[in-house]
């Protein structure tokens, strides 16, 4: 494979992950996936089944030991450590369960910090934060402190933070992890949205409910990817289902009626 197509934003493609702790510890074992651009991706498993390390790797945060990762067309295990900090700067966003704003910071200087390091003047870097933050619904919050946030409200930050470089891909791990329902669910509908404007969306998650707001769902174990799920299709059956119930209740309710 020469480089994967336009409309895929990331590829594995037999992608392994081996690590030397004493005997060699297979994270990630032959894996191949594709993650088109503008798609919303759910990664779930137990404990050491690779999801952190797959995330690493499409996070340009790590190279595989064998077999390829493509970010945004671009070979990450062929490039230099400048490079992958350049392509990892650019075109991945982050979003963890902790929120890691800096404290000193407003919201607004926060979303602008990426754009520091990419020699962005200081009134673009404020305009283009403010209008990011616009777009998470914080354009009324720009100069409070993260101490002057709710939980959130920091988390739409560094949501904000993520977005703010226009990546091709965001990869967020536990996004709702510390916050309550109502504000989890409040996260989960900005995704919702994001996605909606043709951003490309990778979320590691051990909650069902929430896996089930992407648009499919990688089952990873011991390594290898189980299977991939269709959310759409589930949500289908889920509805024949229901449907099929709805009308057997109807039929019965009929023949109580005609037998009456």
């Amino acid at each position: 494979m020469d480089e994967p197509p336009e409309d895929v934003a990331v590829a594995l493609v037999d992608a392994r992950k081996t690590y030397q702790l004493g005997e060699p510890v297979h994270a990630l074992d032959g894996v191949t996936i594709d993650v088109p651009r503008g798609s919303y991706t759910a990664v779930m498993g137990p404990s050491g089944s690779g999801k952190s390390t797959l995330m690493n790797l499409v996070g340009c945060l790590d190279t595989p030991t064998d077999g390829r990762v493509f970010v945004d067309g671009e070979d990450v295990g062929a490039m230099s450590d400048r490079e992958r900090t350049r392509l990892r700067g650019e075109e991945v966003g982050f979003v963890f369960q902790t929120f890691n704003l800096m404290p000193r910071l407003t919201a607004v200087e926060n979303v602008a910090l990426p754009l520091v390091f990419q020699g962005v003047s200081r009134e673009e870097r404020h305009e283009r934060a403010a209008d990011i933050l616009g777009r998470v619904g914080l354009g009324d919050r720009l100069e409070h402190a993260p101490n002057e946030l709710s939980g959130g409200q920091r988390q739409r930050v560094a949501i904000a933070r993520a977005l703010v470089n226009d990546p091709a891909i965001l990869l967020a791990d536990e996004p709702t992890g510390n916050l309550d329902s109502e504000t989890g669910a409040n996260i989960l509908d900005l995704f919702d949205e994001l996605k909606a404007e043709g951003n490309t969306l990778v979320m590691v998650t051990h909650e069902r409910d929430v896996a089930e707001r992407a648009d499919r769902i990688v089952h990873l174990l011991d390594g290898t990817v189980e299977r991939v799920e269709s959310v759409a299709d589930q949500v289908g059956r889920q509805h024949e289902a229901q449907a099929g119930e709805e009308h057997d209740d109807a039929q019965t309710g009929e023949d109580g009626g005609e037998g009456a």
